[in-house]
């Protein structure tokens, strides 16, 4: 396979760095302190097109598919977890639902004003019965002359607050269904924002849905078939993730890298000690790892391959991993690691919910160990 980005991929990436360093960076803490992302901010991410790095050209997107939202999010996240978490909902799960399985009626619809920024989504599939057993949904949608009546809650959703509509699934007769529903539609209601440990800049919030009319045309792909496409747009969230792992650590390697050059302990630099310098291996050889995997599975789904053990094994690996490397970078910089004066202790704390949205690492290793078994051991490259 040929990993090898593009002069546009390049491109992109550049223009990810110079705004985040520009824009991102110098807020960063003040994002994770008063819990929430500047509407100046979003207004200019939208500006630069960063809402819509992966959705096509036809629909108004900058058309770099995963490879370049992947490259997009990993730069976002040298910076502000939080900041990465609200593009990463909006586009890679929210929008991506409709342009995965949406019709192109209401691909026209809703996608050229999420890709330009107009609008912000989310996605809402979890209730507070139905977290990783994601089949055992309880909103439900039934069907009234020429509209949906949808009720029901939903939990933990990303963006729920800031979001214009939402990528919703619901029970109907026929099973689970994904439906388009706008923030404005009578009988919508947002709970406050809930109080984190982590990517605090991010809002998350509880939805209720009562008798809310959905007009027919904001189906999700056909009646009864939504969980399918909730699980394509999850594969494919899963890699995005991956991304913002990998930037996260990039960031700490580089971080302790310069810090370890300057900390004198004994009369000479800690880059000296062996003990470090381990440390600084096992973090260098995590970003490698992460690297490599993050981009093979995103030229896959680029390439329109199933990416079902691929998104499984990125989201298990890179956020276990993210962790540790936060972990050891923290160590590396002592008491001064601890102290909110640096970025460390955010990082360290934005990492964790890694291991659970997106789907919990148990889960991913359900999935790995059911592909693996399906497969009969036979690792397809």
């Amino acid at each position: 396979m040929n990993l090898t980005f593009s002069p546009e991929q390049h491109m992109l990436r550049d223009m990810a760095r110079d705004f985040t360093n520009s824009e991102i960076r110098p807020i960063a803490s003040q994002i994770d302190k008063n819990e929430g992302v500047p509407s100046e901010l979003l207004r200019k991410i939208a500006e630069v097109g960063l809402f819509g790095t992966s959705i096509p050209e036809e629909y108004g997107g900058g058309g770099f598919g995963k490879v370049g939202f992947c490259i997009a999010q990993e730069e976002v996240s040298h910076a502000c977890g939080s900041t990465a978490a609200t593009i990463g909902a909006h586009q890679s799960i929210g929008a991506n639902a409709i342009l995965i399985g949406g019709c192109e009626e209401i691909k026209k619809k809703y996608l050229p004003k999420l890709a330009s920024g107009e609008m912000l989504a989310a996605f809402a599939l979890t209730e507070s019965e139905a977290g990783s057993d994601s089949f055992n949904l309880q909103t439900r949608a039934e069907k009234k002359g020429d509209k949906w009546i949808v009720n029901g809650s939903k939990v933990w959703i990303t963006n729920g607050a800031i979001a214009d509509v939402y990528s919703v699934f619901a029970r109907t007769e026929k099973g689970i269904t994904g439906f388009v529903i706008e923030k404005n539609f009578p009988g919508v209601s947002v709970g406050p924002n809930e109080k984190k440990l982590g990517i605090k800049g991010s809002v998350t919030n509880t939805l209720t849905f009562e008798d809310v009319e959905v007009p027919e045309e904001n189906m999700i792909g056909a009646d009864g078939r939504g969980f399918l496409i909730a699980m394509e747009t999850l594969n494919s969230g899963r890699i995005g993730l991956g991304a913002c792992c990998l930037g996260a650590a990039k960031e700490l390697l580089e971080l302790s890298t310069v810090y370890s050059k300057q900390r004198k302990q004994f009369d000479e630099t800690i880059s000296k000690f062996q003990a470090v310098q381990f440390m600084l291996a096992d973090i260098a050889t995590a970003v490698y790892t992460m690297q490599d995997m993050v981009y093979r599975a995103a030229f896959k789904i680029d390439a329109k391959e199933d990416v079902t053990l691929d998104a499984a094994i990125v989201k298990l690996y890179c956020s276990e991993t993210v962790s540790d490397v936060a972990d050891k970078a923290l160590q590396i910089h002592g008491g001064m690691g601890f102290s909110a004066e640096l970025p460390l202790e955010r990082f360290y704390r934005d990492a964790r919910i890694l291991k659970i949205f997106e789907g919990t690492n148990e889960i991913q290793k359900l999935i790995i160990g059911r592909q693996v078994l399906k497969q009969n051991g036979k690792w397809i490259s």
